[in-house]
């Protein structure tokens, strides 16, 4: 039986609690994705009216009509390489399915410029690779076996197959081709970058030892489960672009949209991939703002935009543990539900009947069978929780209890409780291994040389948008 509403919340500190869930594949919420037809501004005007493209193939039966313009003209020039309005309508499509961000007059031009700045990228890398290709004598870019392959393991995430996958596209308006194309570039890029840095990249024992070191120092401080979304400014744009970006994400997320899908489509990180899952991370392991950040924040909480150096991180914390050295108690309780208004001979006929309750307790595990023989008490596992957590009057019982006595009566805004120690222990962070830490090592440095990489190509390369 569960208690009456706030019975537990008594206890426990209040916990501003917003559910992002990181939760999902990537096209969990396709059918939510609104038409863009419907929601978003004509694209005309925004992205200039220059000589049209060639008209792109009738849309898919059943699919929404794309917006007026989108096949008219070109969007931009990467090196030579056209990007037309269609295309960049398309991928506005594809981040709309797969992260779950729902387009309006606020949200369309983040999902404009993301979705141009992906396939400018896109066509850097492509040209790049093929220029290594052509150079030295072997293949980079992905065949199109693999690339359907790469589909073929989305599709199964999302319990598809591959036909149901592109149906599933089809009905919000996206060909195929849209998906292959970012899947090609995703795997070759990879590849790359793996390849030719990844057999060179040495994480030396030393910088593992001082990273477990420091592991060890930070024991008696708290660890944190999170995901992460990292907005770069160089890609962007600029700090002020990256943090108007992250905040119309952190709005999004609050009103629903998937953390996991929105950091696969939007996160520079290397977690991207992850749905920015960065597992556990200890003081230091993240920027200092970001640090600062943790330390206020409750599980399943969602950050607001985090500035640092490079660009700006929202950070959904999951769990959070206790360092070494505080303490850990697991909770029962047996509580009558009584207004904060009650009255005095209410709340001494509901004291008087826990405490003859409280006779009738001989431990803990006997608290639930003898609360159930009484009307109107009803019993409940409070679970473990840090001792500092606690509300005030009872971290006062849970610190002078031993395990397996039960409290008097306390009297709370909702009710009277009677409060049972089952359990104390002192917390500590679970052991970071070596090859965990050698693992996160190698991944902030490849994607780090990949990010430099990608800069300096923009750097180097003719671009004119229109």
């Amino acid at each position: 039986m569960r208690p009456p509403e706030g019975m537990n919340s008594a206890m426990m500190r209040a916990r501003n609690v917003t559910p992002p869930a990181a939760r999902g594949a990537a096209l969990a919420l396709l059918a939510m994705a609104l038409p863009l037809a419907a929601h978003a501004q004509d694209l005309r005007g925004k992205l200039g009216d220059a000589a049209p493209a060639a008209a792109p193939a009738a849309p898919p039966p059943g699919a929404q009509p794309l917006p007026r313009g989108v096949s008219e003209s070109v969007a931009a020039i990467v090196n030579d390489d056209i990007i037309s309005t269609y295309d960049l309508g398309q991928r506005v499509r594809l981040l709309i399915a797969t992260s779950g961000v729902q387009p309006n007059e606020q949200t369309l031009p983040q999902f404009e410029r993301e979705a141009l700045i992906s396939l400018i990228d896109e066509r850097l890398q492509l040209q790049e690779l093929r220029r290594v290709e052509k150079e030295q004598k072997f293949s980079i870019v992905a065949t199109d076996q693999e690339v359907t392959e790469e589909l073929s393991g989305m599709a199964r995430q999302n319990n598809m197959t591959a036909q149901q996958f592109l149906g599933a596209l089809a009905q919000q308006g996206i060909g195929p081709e849209t998906i292959k194309q970012q899947l090609r570039a995703q795997i070759s890029w990879r590849r790359w970058i793996q390849g030719r840095y990844g057999s060179r990249l040495r994480i030396g024992e030393d910088q593992i030892k001082a990273v477990l070191q420091k592991v060890q120092q930070d024991a008696s401080k708290p660890q944190y489960e999170i995901s992460e979304v990292f907005i770069d400014a160089n890609r962007v744009g600029g700090k002020q672009a990256a943090l108007t970006g992250a905040q119309q994400l952190v709005t999004q997320m609050q009103q629903g949209a998937p953390f996991a899908a929105v950091a696969r489509q939007f996160s520079a990180s290397a977690t991207a991939a992850a749905g920015g899952e960065a597992g556990w991370v200890g003081p230091g392991e993240m920027p200092p703002e970001v640090d600062a950040a943790l330390d206020q924040l409750r599980p399943g909480q969602l950050s607001a935009p985090i500035p640092v150096k490079d660009g700006v991180y929202i950070i959904y914390l999951r769990d959070k543990r206790s360092g070494a050295g505080a303490t850990l108690v697991n909770l029962k309780q047996a509580a009558i539900a009584l207004a904060a208004n009650a009255s005095d001979a209410d709340v001494e006929a509901a004291r008087a009947k826990l405490t003859a309750l409280r006779g009738q307790v001989k431990d803990c595990a006997g608290l639930d069978k003898a609360a159930a023989a009484v009307p109107g008490v009803v019993a409940s596992d409070l679970g473990e929780a840090e001792m500092n957590d606690l509300a005030p009057q009872f971290k006062d019982v849970a610190q002078t209890l031993n395990v397996g006595q039960v409290s008097a009566p306390i009297r709370t805004n909702v009710g009277l409780h009677l409060v049972a120690v089952c359990g104390k222990r002192a917390s500590g962070a679970q052991a970071v291994d070596h090859d965990t830490i050698e693992n996160r090592l190698y991944g902030q440095q490849l994607s780090m040389i990949s990010r430099r990489y990608m800069r300096d190509l923009r750097t180097s390369a003719t671009i004119e948008t229109r």
